[in-house]
């Protein structure tokens, strides 16, 4: 029995044989096959099972050509159809404009008839024959006696001697009317008004009456025809040049207007390579330039996160050497037989442990600052936020702490990242301040921003250093006792730049330093939550 399916083919055959196993797998760059056999007891199965990639490299038109075909088709059935209505509405127009200029020709007659008077019919025929001059389309016949007698034509002269003409005619010189019939010159409309005699005397008021005797309009449909075809293949000339310099311009146009893409695969290309770096030029403001947007800003949050984690590397493996070196040096000289020395080198080693691990856990925290959940945005009170950071922050230390001011407003914030934030500065503040020193902490609101402070009384930071201070391992000068690894102010502007705000240092007076934190938010009053966007 054989089965097909979308990954390959299994094949079960039935063989009598001892139980084996057989496992066969070929690799291929393009596509993947495996091959597997099982081979059990008599009464069993063996099954041979294929399995193709899903991915093939594909083959076919490009984007621009399969446009570029697509609109030439539309345009060529377009003037196709075009040109269909157009011959079937001229075809349709020369007909009634025969039958009309037949009629106006045979009303001409009867007009003749009516204000002159004749003498026999022979004579009002000869009069309008030679009254009157046929188009270049027309024939005009004088039917005596059942047969032509006056013929007034520039061509087609032939056309009296014709059997399947004369019989047509004289069908209708007894009733009158129009037909058309198909001769060697062609589709041809015949019109005819029979004469009696008692058409000549205005004062009998007898009808026609039968006879042999009429008046026939030859209308040449074809000659007229010809000239619609001479028009139709003019018409099929400068619509396929048209169609062809169409097909030009949408080449030309859909090469302009497919050159982004073309730039994001050779972007792509790059970045392949390794290079995050590179970014697709933005022209015009259609729907393409805002897929090269969003496709820049996508590889700009790439090389963010490589740059990021290519830091985070950097930094472990820089900072993490010294520890390392501390714990093997002091393991390989210990000496197992002093309990003592075992004793204190295990404090000191885990005195290390846990310096190394808070060292991992902030450049983790740095590492996730640019991800999008880094930040659980609700509505914060300000008030209660600041009070409550105040009293976490008068633990750290033994110093005169002071609720300088809080702002009574609900924002829209992460109030544990922002107390985090507040806790590190007070923290900063302690390692840089004696004991009874003075700190404060407060908030407050200006149009539309939120400002939280963390103020200190000790020796300030020097104007050189304030750009340094918020970098990863960007240090000042510190205290002895001091072993901090600079990170904290660095995971400080990590949480602010999340809110999209800024962080600041000044000094106050007499002395020490001010570091603010200024986020704009959209305000509601107190108790009111902001909708989230």
């Amino acid at each position: 029995m054989t089965t097909a399916a979308e990954l390959g083919m299994m094949t079960m055959t039935t063989i009598p044989e001892a139980t084996m196993t057989e496992t066969t797998i070929d690799l291929d760059p393009v596509t993947t096959t495996r091959s597997l056999t099982e081979t059990t007891t008599p009464k069993q199965a063996t099954t041979n099972l294929t399995v193709t990639s899903p991915h093939p490299r594909r083959t076919g038109l490009s984007v621009r050509t399969r446009i570029v075909v697509s609109m030439a088709v539309l345009v060529a059935l377009a003037l196709t159809i075009a040109g269909v209505i157009i011959y079937i509405l001229e075809t349709a127009r020369l007909e009634t404009a025969a039958n009309e200029q037949a009629e106006q020709e045979l009303a001409e007659f009867s007009t003749m008839q009516t204000i002159e008077q004749f003498s026999d019919i022979d004579t009002v025929l000869s009069a309008f024959l030679e009254r009157n001059v046929p188009s270049d389309n027309e024939m005009f016949i004088g039917w005596i006696d059942g047969e032509p007698k006056y013929l007034f034509t520039q061509r087609h002269r032939e056309l009296k001697d014709d059997a399947s003409f004369l019989s047509n005619v004289a069908a209708l010189t007894e009733t009158g009317g129009s037909r058309q019939m198909v001769s060697p010159f062609g589709d041809l409309l015949l019109t005819v008004q029979p004469v009696t005699e008692s058409r000549l005397d205005p004062n009998d008021s007898g009808d026609i009456g039968a006879g042999d005797d009429a008046l026939v309009v030859v209308s040449f449909l074809a000659d007229g025809r010809a000239e619609l075809h001479s028009l139709m293949r003019t018409y099929a000339i400068v619509s396929l040049l048209s169609l062809g310099a169409i097909t030009l311009v949408a080449r030309w146009r859909a090469g302009r207007l497919l050159a982004p893409l073309r730039r994001l695969n050779d972007t792509a290309r790059e970045i392949g390579s390794g290079d995050l770096s590179s970014r697709i030029p933005e022209t015009g403001n259609d729907d393409i330039t805002a897929l090269t947007r969003t496709v820049n800003d996508m590889l700009a949050r790439l090389d963010g996160s490589f740059t990021s984690q290519r830091r985070l590397l950097d930094d472990a493996g820089h900072e993490l050497r010294t520890p390392l070196t501390v714990l093997r040096g002091h393991l390989e000289l210990l000496e197992s037989d002093n309990p003592r020395e075992v004793d204190e080198t295990k404090d000191l080693l885990l005195d290390e442990v846990d310096r190394m691990s808070q060292l991992v856990g902030d450049l983790i925290l740095l590492a996730k600052s640019n991800r999008p959940d880094f930040l659980r945005v609700t509505a914060v009170d300000v008030d209660e936020l600041t009070r409550t950071a105040f009293a976490k922050a008068s633990a750290l230390g033994e110093r005169s702490w002071h609720l300088d001011e809080s702002a009574k407003v609900t924002v829209r914030l992460d109030r544990q990242r922002l107390t985090q934030a507040i806790l590190q500065l007070a923290d900063n503040a302690v390692k840089h301040t004696d004991v009874g020193a003075e700190i404060g902490i407060g908030s407050s609101v200006r149009r539309g921003v939120i400002e939280l402070w963390v103020r200190d009384t000790g020796p300030g930071v020097p104007m050189a250093d304030r750009s340094v201070i918020f970098e990863r391992f960007g240090r000042g000068p510190v205290r002895p006792g001091d072993e901090g690894f600079g990170l904290g102010l660095s995971i400080v502007k990590a949480i602010v730049e999340a809110h999209h705000g800024k962080i600041s240092v000044r000094d106050v007076t007499p002395h020490g330093a001010r570091f603010s934190i200024s986020i704009p938010t959209p305000i509601t009053s107190q108790g009111e939550s902001w909708p989230g966007s």
